[in-house]
């Protein structure tokens, strides 16, 4: 590692490359490109030429499309994430032999650096052909933060030893299918068809493609120049035209140690566009007024500048690699969503636009990602709940369809909010399909709804609250009063066939009848779904409120249960006071941990996936996938929690809490990257030590590819985003409630100090924090004065205040 902005990787290995690939993906919250090598193709379609540890993917930001498949004499549709045509496509040859290939030459040096700071791409090949000619070649890439439409690579060319001619080939491939995960092979990926394509002038190219069942168009144009020195060489192009590939050949002659400099530009418009006549003719004008790679450069530059300075965070440790990874992670959120984001109708992916796990879908992750956005950029934040409200009407069809009232949303989603769960997945540890029963997660309508009313609370964005998130509450609400039913024995409402955030239990072991009874997670989270219903018609006036209830269909009847539930739900809890992840947990068997740990590892087991291949199932243990009661000390402050509780009439005592930690650590698996994040969160008021170990497990999942080969196939955006929550709000202590901005630093030891911005309330403040003090200053700006506490104390800030609060015990 070079220093805490730059990642470089040194040396060329075709087993981490595909890993590379994702990690160095560039992309700015319209569209992405992989860090694949622009010299291969992509060999995805059969006996094409190609690398199979390249992979070079473009992807639209909310461009997928649907197809069938058959799969066990059953045809089943899948919507996936467009792998669009590959407009990185740059190769030579020297003196009119073969192509470049990276396997056919020897590396004489290989180095990969990607600089964060200023969102660039950089590779250094030098290389000796079978010829012994040496040749060096830089490259450079973006994806233009300023202008979102516009991608740019430049190499410099130096041959060291010869002279000769050079055969530069430009193109964009449209010959691909979608082949980034393997498990999806069987499955019909050829999700795109090429319209058109050809040249536009002498140095310019195009080609237009359609997804074939969304019909989304787009267009992409790509213009090469060469350069000797600050001379532009005037070059003929000659037209490549081959199957669903354009491409111009450039012929150049090249002297000893003279370096040619290559700009490929590109611009990509589709129909999803605003402003827009049609995606060629943006695309063409847009190529045409295209600005040389400096320029491009110096623009795109200026847009991270800025975007650096305001999410920053400044973390100094006893390993300068947490530094590194921290922003890497901030890097890969903002080429997710960013400001180019706002009004685009999209969601936020669980694995970014990096890749092609999930489909591209959109779950529950948002609920770790977004509250690092309300604090930065609540604009973003709020277009990115709208893609929730736009869907509210498929949402509310789902419910009826099911039997329920309210909205019930998907627990995949995609274009237009169906549920775009998998009936079948495929298990690759037995290569048997198996059904797939996660719909069940009913939990994402808890989710949403927390989402909306914690932008409300950082934001005060009562118009927003009012015109849309109620809405969205509110039929969540009367969703969750109708799923429940009322148990006359016990006295309580309960909550049957459902799956929790575990994933491993999908039904009981005496029967194949999908979904587990009173999760203890999805049981409370819709007691405070309810409650904030509630609450929240107590800020609105009789006419708001009459109107909602005609919106949303609700009535006092269903208000009147709506209090009911939120007193006589049932919660699994035990003598022990261990809360029961679902009603019979306490009767599954315990599971050989120590066995699977010595054959398989510790770090991250898929027990799901190991047990079915050794025709056992998880259903029989008490073994978690991931943190699912643990869950609700993540959500929830202590006080919080015990509030609902004793509203339920539950006696909670709040020091079970760490019994129930160690409980359920000892029964976790860790087969998902979130499940570290939550439980360095449960560790970091009583164990910091260990809550630090889990932290630095989160951070380095992705880096590191804990998982054993996921991550190529796209980063996993909830667990990076987790680890910046960690530093922001839970070694902060910062809580947001009674419009109180609350601060209670506690910093792991291995923490020395940490500073960020953050926006509240529509002031931006800096904090900087270290074990002695918290530092907190208020830049200057126009908001209204705001109620800030720290260790207990509430003060009075306003624009340009400044002041220090000492930590340490008196």
């Amino acid at each position: 590692m070079a220093n805490d902005w730059t990642v470089v990787y040194n040396g060329f290995n075709k087993e981490e490359h595909p890993l590379q690939e994702a990690l160095c993906s560039l992309g700015n919250g319209y569209f992405v490109t992989r860090g694949a090598l622009e010299m291969e193709r992509n060999n995805a379609k059969v006996k094409e030429k190609g690398k199979e540890w390249n992979y070079p993917g473009t992807y639209l930001a909310g461009g997928y499309n649907r197809l069938k498949s058959a799969v066990q004499d059953k045809v089943i549709e899948n919507e996936d994430l467009v792998n669009w045509p590959n407009w990185l496509y740059l190769t030579f040859r020297i003196d009119g032999g073969e192509w470049f290939d990276l396997e056919q030459v020897e590396m004489l040096e290989y180095e990969t650096k990607l600089h964060l700071k200023q969102g660039i791409l950089e590779r250094n090949i030098r290389f000796r052909d079978k010829q012994d000619r040496e040749t060096t070649l830089n490259s450079r890439r973006l994806v233009s933060m300023d202008n979102y439409h516009l991608a740019a690579l430049q190499w410099h060319f130096t041959p060291e030893n010869w002279s000769g001619q050079l055969t530069v080939r430009s193109g964009v491939d449209g010959h691909i299918i979608n082949n980034n995960v393997e498990r999806y092979a069987d499955l019909n990926q050829d999700h795109i068809e090429v319209l058109e394509k050809g040249t536009l002038d002498q140095n310019s190219i195009f080609l237009v493609s359609r997804s074939r069942q969304s019909k989304i168009v787009v267009a992409q144009t790509a213009r090469t120049h060469v350069f000797a020195g600050r001379e532009h060489l005037v070059q003929k192009q000659t037209e490549v035209d081959r199957e669903d590939l354009v491409a111009s050949d450039f012929s150049l002659v090249c002297r000893k140690g003279e370096t040619l400099t290559i700009e490929k530009s590109t611009a990509l418009y589709t129909s999803r566009d605003f402003a827009s006549s049609d995606p060629l003719n943006e695309a063409r004008n847009q190529i045409k007024r295209m600005p040389p790679f400096a320029t491009l450069e110096k623009n795109h530059q200026m847009v991270w500048e800025q975007l650096w300075h305001f999410n920053d965070i400044e973390m100094k440790t006893h390993n300068g690699l947490d530094q590194l990874v921290l922003r890497l992670h901030i890097f890969h959120l903002f080429q997710t969503v960013s400001y180019n984001s706002i009004d685009y109708d999209i969601g936020i992916p669980a694995r970014g636009w990096h890749g092609e796990a999930y489909r591209g879908h959109i779950f529950w992750d948002e609920l770790y990602i977004l509250p690092f956005i309300n604090l930065h950029y609540p604009q973003l934040s709020r277009s990115l709940l709208m893609y929730r409200y736009r869907r509210l009407p498929e949402a509310r069809y789902a419910a009826r369809e099911a039997g329920f009232r309210g909205a019930m949303f998907p627990w995949q989603s995609g274009s237009n909010g169906r549920e775009e769960t998998q009936k079948v997945h495929l298990n690759p540890e037995s290569g048997r399909w198996l059904p797939d029963v996660s719909h069940l997660q009913y939990h994402i309508n808890a989710a949403i709804p927390y989402n909306v009313w914690h932008y409300y609370q950082s934001t005060g964005d009562m118009d927003f609250l009012l015109s849309h998130g109620a809405e969205i509450i509110l039929s969540t609400a009367l969703f969750w009063s109708s799923v429940v039913h009322f148990n006359n024995e016990r006295g309580r409402y309960e909550i049957h066939h459902v799956m929790g955030p575990d994933e491993y239990h999908t039904h009981y072991p005496d029967t194949e009848e999908p979904g587990l009874n009173n999760n203890a997670y999805t049981n409370i989270m819709a007691v405070w779904v309810i409650q904030h219903a509630l609450d929240m018609l107590e800020l609105f006036d009789e006419r708001c409120c009459k109107n909602l209830e005609n919106m949303v269909g609700y009535t006092q009847e269903d208000i009147k249960k709506w209090k009911e539930i939120t007193e006589k739900m049932f919660v699994p809890l035990n003598r022990k006071q261990i809360i029961m992840q679902f009603e019979g947990y306490e009767k599954l068997k315990e599971l050989d941990w120590e066995h699977y740990y010595e054959k398989f590892g510790s770090k991250s087991l898929r027990l799901d996936r190991i047990l079915e291949a050794e025709g056992d199932s998880c259903n029989y243990y008490k073994a978690s996938k991931q943190a699912d009661v643990l869950m609700l000390f993540y959500l929830f402050s202590k006080e919080e929690l015990t509030g609902i509780f004793k509203k339920l009439g539950y006696d909670f005592d709040p020091e079970s809490i760490p019994k129930n930690i160690e409980y359920y650590r000892k029964r976790t698996a860790h087969g998902s990257t979130l499940s570290q994040v939550i439980h360095a969160w449960v560790y970091a008021r009583s164990r910091r030590d260990e809550s630090w170990k889990r932290f630095r497990e989160a951070l380095m999942s992705d880096f590191k590819d804990v998982q054993g080969g996921t991550t190529h196939e796209g980063i996993h955006l909830g667990a990076m985003a987790g680890t910046l929550d960690l530093v922001h709000r839970c070694y902060s202590g910062m809580e947001i409630r009674d419009d109180v901005l609350w601060f209670n630093p506690q910093l792991p030891n291995d923490i020395e100090s940490v500073s960020f911005h953050l926006r509240y309330r529509g002031h931006w403040m800096k904090l900087a924090i270290n074990h002695q003090k918290l530092s907190i200053t208020f830049d200057k700006g126009w908001a209204n004065p705001v109620s800030v506490a720290v260790m207990g104390q509430t003060h009075r800030f306003e624009t340009s205040d400044h002041k220090e609060f000492n930590l340490l015990k008196k």
